[in-house]
């Protein structure tokens, strides 16, 4: 089997598989369409493939794992991480959190069944349940470990204290912490530099979660790490429009593409943040490959123009 998530530069996000955003049965055509994506990871050097239980009410797992059944020896060749927690709302009741022992242990069942497969090699817990018993909790690990169902842990959207508290109560390490972050979402960046400003009681970011991961091996992993689009396609402000063609400038500096780019500015933080990218489109995903297969090639004076560009005012 491939190395753990930990070791790899870029994830690839199946939220974006599986036909629309509800329950309704999926197509051939959803079936080619994820077919056609995660090919086009391969190619781009990309063999870990992060999903979670609620993703188009399962499908996206459903449609993964129809994919990995045709492809004889794939399954080794790759890393599958999922996620639980969440349970959607519907017409009767409304979305709440859900990290019950016995609700973790049934969801991870769900899931196998779903990607076909007999262990989940990352299980990430998607939100913090305010409600949840962190020994309770990491019982339920333990269990799915001991099971042979799932290899690594992590969190997802979590700060320092709640992982703390939970690794108290679990002997296995949690090995992932994914949060949203990307030159327009920069709360996580920010909230370390605007320590005794005015406008650091309006970050918002857990103070010291960037610090913990870091010291204690929890690879930090960003979703929405291309930023839908608005500094390579689709820019919303005149900063996204400056921030667009500098990176284009970059890009075609450095010859490779603006998506690469975009991630390399992640990448190149020293908590070596692994950008997850969730384009269902192949040419995009393929757009990333540099990001997978080199070095981040930003000097420390471009990463600031970066930041200080897509930012639109001076630092502090």
């Amino acid at each position: 089997m491939t190395a753990s998530p930990e070791t790899h530069r870029l994830l690839y996000g199946c939220m974006g598989l599986g036909g629309d955003w509800d329950d309704t049965p999926y197509g051939s055509a959803d079936v080619e369409r994820a077919e056609a994506a995660i090919e086009a990871a391969l190619d781009s050097g990309i063999t870990v493939f992060d999903h979670a239980d609620i993703y188009r009410h399962g499908k996206a797992e459903a449609v993964f794992g129809e994919v990995l059944g045709r492809a004889q020896g794939l399954r080794e060749k790759i890393v599958i991480q999922t996620k639980c927690g969440i349970r959607l709302g519907d017409s009767v009741r409304p979305g709440i959190y859900d990290l019950r022992g016995e609700t973790i242990l049934r969801r991870v069942q769900e899931s196998l069944e779903r990607l076909r497969t007999d262990v989940i090699d990352v299980l990430l817990l998607h939100r913090p349940d305010p409600l949840a018993d962190p020994q309770e909790v990491a019982a339920a690990l333990t269990s799915l470990h001991r099971q042979g169902l799932v290899r690594r842990f992590g969190v997802s959207n979590m700060g320092a204290p709640a992982i703390r508290e939970l690794q108290d109560h679990l002997d296995l390490p949690l090995v992932a912490n994914q949060l949203e972050m990307s030159l327009a979402r920069r709360d996580w960046l920010e909230a370390g530099v605007l320590v005794n400003t005015a406008a650091a009681a309006d970050n918002g970011f857990p103070l010291g979660t960037l610090e913990y991961c870091r010291k204690n091996d929890v690879r930090l992993q960003a979703w929405g790490a291309l930023a839908q689009g608005r500094y390579t396609g689709r820019p919303r402000t005149p900063d996204d429009e400056r921030t667009a063609q500098l990176i284009a400038t970059l890009a075609e500096a450095k010859n490779t593409t603006p998506e690469t780019v975009l991630l390399w500015w992640l990448q190149r933080h020293p908590a070596h943040i692994a950008p997850v990218i969730g384009s269902t489109h192949p040419a995009r995903i393929r757009a990333c490959a540099d990001a997978a297969g080199r070095e981040p090639d930003l000097s420390h004076a471009e990463w600031y123009e970066l930041w200080l560009t897509a930012r639109g005012n001076p630092l502090p």
